[in-house]
């Protein structure tokens, strides 16, 4: 299923059921919860971890809907800037960004 798509289905199904499209902070919130609830299924080992997965990329398209943003769009041109850059481990054993082309 491509980005854009989910963001599309998400959206739909908000305005069906009447969920929150307008206030911002609120999806933040509520993505916020998502991404708690999806890391306390993964250290317990639930088997319900890839649906609160879903759940966070669905939060996430619903809300960049809601502020006019194509993800699939903004991911792709991240992931390019992201191949461009250059790192190398520190002293600490940090990676350390050398080099950004983007």
């Amino acid at each position: 299923m491509e980005i854009r798509a989910v963001q599309h289905q998400a959206w739909d199904n908000k305005l069906a059921k009447g969920f929150n499209v307008r206030d911002v902070a609120l999806e933040f919130g509520l993505l916020t919860a998502e991404v708690s609830e999806a890391f306390t299924a993964w250290r317990k080992r639930l088997p319900d971890f890839g649906e609160e997965l879903a759940d966070v990329l669905i939060y996430l398209a619903g809300l960049a809907e809601m502020t006019g943003i194509d993800l699939g769009a903004a991911v792709e041109r991240k992931l390019a800037k992201n191949a461009a850059r250059s790192y190398e481990t520190g002293h600490d054993g940090v990676l350390r960004r050398i080099e950004d082309s983007g």
